[in-house]
């Protein structure tokens, strides 16, 4: 009889402390990351990004992901995207036409990642070296039916909620337009503060645009470091207890591909590299930040040959002046960033970032 009041008592104790042990397991559950963080290095396929490894005397940032993948670019419209088709299927998980920006292929806009996180509450910011209008910034913050109309862009940009920062060039589409209209006018009185260079801003909570050049920024290494510069201060400026969204563009690699010039080429994936060590110095030390790297095409159909035939030295081969149809790189790192390896679609990435960051 005392044998079995104690075992049927040891049966209770264990069924209380698995029940306790379970409890407890969904209390801990992890959240999802609290910052996201997204980069596209425009035009960077795989070669881009080997021609970096080969050329740098030190371990680059993309050696300190944990995990990486692949993902597929072609559009609704064609086998080989273009960056605003390839841009709006990152930003907001929909395949569309070449040229279209934000919209699906019926031209019936389609939010992107920015706009649900600003409805979420999270601060959102985008920082390029290109013009804030051209295709990439313009498939996360505007709609329209095509990349070309640089100043309807600007103008919904001008009207745009939920965006807090955004850096880059392009400031001729807000200030010399056909219609006359000085958007940067309109945008401070709506609370905006508006500056031609980074050192210039002087309050961290207010919504900032930089807009450094008339168009898009110089080359690297003639523009310095505004990109590493500018991801700095935009996450200094929307770090916060509810969390941000980040976009961070390096325009010019694609630039460099375009026209086959493999020394630009390397200066833009060494300032991407420089930039991209940044975000990761922020995020190991942060611990609740997801950073996603990718591509939306591949420009210049790199490849690294061997031209002797002897194994004895490589040469860049660029085999187009426009985009390639091959995979491009997918890194990323921290809560989460196991979701991103293999291959993957490009509109698969928005989905995975959701339902982590849930």
């Amino acid at each position: 009889m005392k044998t079995r009041r104690l075992l049927a008592f040891l049966l209770v104790v264990t069924t209380l402390f698995a029940s306790s042990c379970t409890t407890n397991d969904k209390n801990q559950a992890p959240k999802g990351p609290k910052n996201v963080i997204v980069l596209i290095g425009d035009g960077m396929g795989p070669a881009q990004v080997y021609a970096l490894l080969l050329t740098s005397q030190e371990k680059t940032a993309f050696e300190r992901f944990p995990y990486s993948g692949f993902s597929i670019t072609k559009s609704a419209s064609n086998e080989i995207t273009d960056s605003a088709a390839g841009g709006s299927a990152i930003a907001n998980g929909t395949k569309t036409n070449n040229g279209v920006v934000g919209m699906d292929p019926d031209s019936i806009p389609v939010p992107s990642m920015l706009e649900i996180f600003a409805e979420q509450g999270k601060k959102t910011g985008v920082v390029v070296t290109c013009s804030v209008t051209h295709a990439t910034p313009a498939d996360f913050i505007a709609h329209n039916i095509t990349r070309k109309d640089n100043e309807g862009i600007a103008l919904e940009i001008s009207e745009k909620e939920g965006l807090n920062v955004l850096f880059g060039g392009g400031k001729k589409y807000f200030t010399e337009r056909k219609d006359g209209v000085d958007l940067i006018s309109k945008m401070w009185e709506k609370g905006w503060n508006i500056y031609d260079s980074l050192p210039q801003i002087e309050d961290n909570n207010a919504r900032t645009m930089v807009l450094a050049c008339r168009k898009h920024l110089d080359a690297a290494p003639q523009r310095g470091d505004f990109l590493p510069k500018a991801t700095a201060k935009a996450i200094e400026m929307l770090d916060n207890e509810n969390g941000f969204f980040l976009m961070v563009e390096g325009s010019q690699i694609d630039f460099a591909g375009h026209a086959n010039d493999s020394t630009t080429l390397v200066e833009e994936m060494i300032d991407f590299n420089n930039t991209l060590n940044v975000v990761l110095d922020y995020a190991e030390k942060d611990g609740n930040t997801l950073v996603v790297v990718t591509a939306d095409h591949e420009t210049g159909g790199l490849s690294i040959i061997d031209p002797d035939g002897k194994y004895t030295r490589t040469d860049f081969n660029f085999s187009t002046g426009s985009h390639s149809a091959v995979f491009v790189p997918v890194f990323s790192y921290g809560p989460g960033a196991e979701r991103f390896s293999g291959i993957m679609d490009n509109t698969e990435i928005i989905s995975k970032i959701m339902e982590i960051a849930k």
